[in-house]
């Protein structure tokens, strides 16, 4: 039996979702992780350097916020393995799915949620079909290439292996929408409750991968409200 811990990335800079913002942390370069989010990205690989004593391989997409989150994993196990980009687990395009946000939009988090709904609705409504003024990926070849992604990592995750990906909240929930048969037009749901490096854990065993836990993030909370952040 394998294992594969999906983590989210930590919390990420407007300029990762295509907000220009210039009181933005741009610590970690436009698109790039916060100081939350690097510390978010700490506090998971503490957690998981608990539970695990290494990993035999370890993947991220090739955005800013996922592999700078791989990074900061990795930092808490003493003999990490070399990093793979798989360009196949990046999210799906913005800000294309939600037209034009200003930077006063964006942190209106509720309406900007909104915003964005809408627009994975429609995205998913239009099947193959491209929108003059919408993302070039249609949804069913987002998901095809996280299915893909997915079956590459279920690979390497052989017996006794233990796997690492680090990804999006919408590659991530696409995977476990399909896994629990979850309809296309729902899988958003899973998406926009999904939090800064969380921890989701997966079996691959003989019938296939199973989903163990889902969305963890106790570590990244407390009674003072810790460091847990949704987007």
């Amino acid at each position: 039996m394998g294992v594969i811990y999906l983590v989210r990335h930590g919390q990420a800079n407007p300029f990762a979702y295509g907000v220009a913002d210039a009181d933005a942390d741009i610590t970690n370069g436009p698109g790039g992780l916060t100081r939350v989010g690097d510390v978010q990205a700490t506090l998971t690989g503490t957690t998981l350097a608990g539970q695990v004593t290494g990993f035999t391989a370890a993947i991220s997409g090739d955005l800013p916020r996922q592999t700078q989150t791989l990074a900061g994993v990795l930092s808490a196990f003493d003999d990490p393995p070399t990093p793979i980009v798989d360009a196949d687990w990046n999210e799906y395009a913005l800000p294309a799915l939600v037209g034009s946000a200003s930077a006063e939009q964006y942190h209106d988090g509720a309406a900007y949620q909104r915003r964005l709904d809408a627009g994975l609705a429609d995205w998913i409504a239009a099947g193959d079909a491209h929108a003059a003024d919408g993302p070039t990926e249609t949804h069913p070849q987002f998901t095809g290439r996280v299915a893909a992604a997915a079956d590459r990592a279920a690979a390497l995750a052989g017996s006794g292996q233990t796997v690492l990906v680090v990804s999006s909240a919408g590659s991530i929930t696409q995977w476990i929408a399909a896994l629990w048969d979850i309809p296309a037009p729902r899988w958003p749901t899973l998406a926009r409750t999904m939090v800064n490096a969380s921890v989701t854990k997966l079996i691959v065993g003989r019938s296939g991968v199973s989903v163990v836990s889902y969305n963890e993030h106790a570590h990244l909370a407390d009674r003072e409200g810790g460091v847990a952040t949704f987007r």
